[in-house]
């Protein structure tokens, strides 16, 4: 068995690899270069890595960029070619067969069809054109967990949380069996995307006390408006525009002064976007409304 600290100095130089790769998503990058970011010998570096981060590296680079893709196919204005080029494959063909082993459709099928369920816009719309989803008021316990802070898009925090998984491992956590949560502190739309802030969180013992970056957060205890969601993260939008658009003000409760806060319930690296099951949790005053 590894001694915690050696496990914890392999996982932070697998941290500064992952973090070098998601910057550079439109990079080319060799096994070489990864392995000179994080001092491993290039003829065991990948090996490491797959065993500590439980993927390979092409693995989650093409995981990253189809997930990329799918935001943009959803809220961006690339054409499909554009989008398969930025994504790093040669041919619309090539990038379309691996996007609908991964999310089910064909881009463009996906775009057309994901695109005409977005809740419309306007208030007055027919109420049977904006999804519907269940929404369960419940007490969730105070959690202490390890956070990392997250800066820019929302739909970039996967980067975090790939760094958050390498720190976990070095600490002898497992990322697939501890619980992970998202803190969310802003509306996306409220601000611009570089000013977003975000933490990227796994649940951790009560003496943790920080590490680093690593901080010590506790999300709170109390009443929660909890709702399921099953599906890719890219298409979260949805339910959170149900929940603040149609629950809350039909609900007579007041959403409290606190993030937003995600739990992600099943592992998105060994099962298929549209089996990603992720709890939203609005956290609400400590009574209901009169």
């Amino acid at each position: 068995m590894q001694r915690p600290a050696t496990r914890s100095q392999y996982a932070a130089r697998i941290d500064k690899v992952v973090a070098y790769l998601s910057d550079r998503l439109d990079q080319p990058l060799t096994l070489d270069r990864l392995a000179a970011v994080g001092h491993f010998s290039p003829h065991h570096f990948h090996r490491i890595y797959r065993g500590m981060m439980g993927e390979t590296v092409a693995e989650t680079l093409r995981r990253l960029r189809l997930h990329r893709a799918a935001v943009e196919l959803l809220h961006g204005s690339l054409t499909l070619d554009a989008v398969a080029r930025r994504c790093g494959y040669g041919s619309s063909a090539a990038f379309g067969r691996a996007f609908a082993l991964a999310y089910g459709l064909p881009p463009g099928e996906f775009r057309r069809r994901q695109g005409s369920a977005q809740p419309p816009p306007c208030p007055f719309a027919n109420q049977e054109d904006t999804p519907m989803y269940e929404a369960k008021i419940e007490r969730q316990p105070a959690i202490a967990v390890a956070a990392l802070r997250h800066h820019g898009p929302y739909h970039d925090i996967g980067q975090a949380f790939g760094r958050l998984g390498a720190w976990a491992a070095g600490r002898g956590l497992d990322p697939v069996q501890a619980r992970s949560f998202g803190l969310y502190y802003d509306d996306p739309e409220s601000k611009p995307a570089s000013e977003l802030v975000a933490d990227a969180c796994i649940q951790v013992e009560e003496t943790f006390a920080g590490d680093g970056e690593f901080e010590r957060r506790t999300i709170a205890g109390g009443r929660y408006a909890a709702v399921e969601f099953v599906g890719p993260y890219a298409e979260l939008e949805r339910p959170y525009r149900w929940l603040f658009g149609e629950w809350l003000p039909a609900s007579g409760e007041e959403a409290a002064d606190a993030p937003v806060v995600e739990e992600y319930l099943n592992d998105p690296q060994s099962l298929p976007p549209a089996e990603w099951r992720t709890a939203i949790r609005l956290p609400l005053r400590g009574d209901a409304a009169p």
